[in-house]
């Protein structure tokens, strides 16, 4: 039986994101950054993302059609939340377009549209394959799901495709987040997870300097960074300058080990609390080497087994992963009903009885 193909967006952020997928199989996958227009804020700056995202989407979606060499599909799916508000209005917007007026499809007839949430995308990136059907991977329930991103922190035990249960989320900043203004206090420019990880990994363990841990002593599966980043401001100004100077390598290791203790020690939490069958990471932030390094020492000592997005383009935001995502949804029959009621959910979660799916 074929598998459906289907063109996904994905404008949840600061990366304008269109893709073809076919079931698992990844197609196209065509991402265009943003990052040179916000490094100079320090951070993403909403008005500029959106404009960012109206000038690119019509050739990022013509690209992944050209790139995929398929001009008929059975779908068009997009991320309907969580994420930046008036960026995510952008890609919902051409969703409507192409399922209206779809670019081929039977003539009085629209193209189903099914809504994606994003996180559900991260969590899918780990099954995403290549053209050749690689890697064959299958979930075994119920699943731990780990996503780790630059605005959220979440633990989340997924019972079978399409049911989730948060079990655990931050209070305040996520990893990313926090690692972000981590680089800020020390200069570092934007985005800061990849400079704090270069710098980390030349860093000294024995010269690193302490900071304690957030909820260390609580027995539930939430997250919070806040804390963490107020410390780590309050040692970079008790140290001189040269300690400073002389440090930077060491302070970066420092904080990304403290973010990294949070991560292990709730994910294990978790682990003993629930019982999953298998591991599940996805998220920005599960590029940085360490963390995999940790999070596969993790698994290991529980005997579980622990998968990551297969490719590098399919950690950061992409459309693949809601792609991968909408082909679950497709099986379920969970496709808007009226589309002109789907609306951005900026807040959305992943709880199922929460999740805005609609069955046809």
């Amino acid at each position: 039986m074929d598998k459906p193909i289907i063109l996904s967006i994905d404008t949840s952020c600061d990366e304008t994101s269109a893709a073809v997928t076919s079931g698992r199989l990844v197609l196209s996958n065509v991402i265009s950054s943003q990052i040179s227009i916000h490094q100079k804020y320090g951070g993403v700056y909403p008005a500029l993302a959106k404009r960012a995202h109206q000038e690119r989407i019509d050739y990022v979606v013509q690209k992944a059609i050209q790139n995929a060499k398929k001009n008929r599909f059975d779908a068009v799916a997009v991320t309907q939340g969580p994420g930046l508000a008036i960026a995510l209005e952008v890609g919902i917007k051409k969703a409507k377009q192409i399922s209206e007026n779809p670019l081929a499809i039977r003539e009085n007839h629209r193209l189903p549209l099914i809504a994606v949430n994003h996180l559900e995308g991260h969590i899918y990136s780990c099954l995403a394959q290549s053209v050749g059907g690689l890697p064959k991977r299958e979930i075994i329930f119920p699943a731990l799901c780990l996503v780790v991103s630059g605005g959220h922190t979440e633990l989340v035990l997924m019972k079978n495709h399409g049911e989730y249960q948060l079990i655990g989320e931050t209070l305040d900043d996520a990893c990313g987040e926090a690692l972000d203004k981590a680089a800020m206090i020390l200069k570092l420019g934007y985005p800061g997870g990849p400079v704090i990880e270069k710098l980390a990994s030349k860093g000294e363990a024995l010269r690193s300097y302490i900071l304690s841990q957030p909820l260390k002593d609580k027995k539930n599966l939430n997250f919070s960074y806040s804390g963490l980043k107020t410390q780590f401001l309050y040692l970079i100004q008790s140290l001189s300058q040269k300690e400073f100077s002389q440090n930077l390598q060491n302070l970066a290791l420092s904080f990304q080990t403290a973010c990294f203790e949070q991560i292990t020690r709730k994910t294990s939490q978790a682990i003993r609390v629930y019982q999953p069958k298998m591991i599940l990471c996805g998220g920005g932030v599960i590029s940085n080497k360490t963390l995999r390094k940790l999070l596969r020492q993790t698994a290991k000592n529980n005997n579980l087994p622990v998968f990551f997005p297969p490719k590098k383009n399919l950690i950061t935001d992409n459309a693949a992963m809601i792609g991968v995502a909408a082909y679950y949804k497709y099986l379920r029959g969970e496709f808007v009903k009226n589309i002109d009621l789907l609306d951005r959910e900026p807040r959305m979660t992943l709880d199922s009885h929460k999740l805005q799916a609609d069955s046809r």
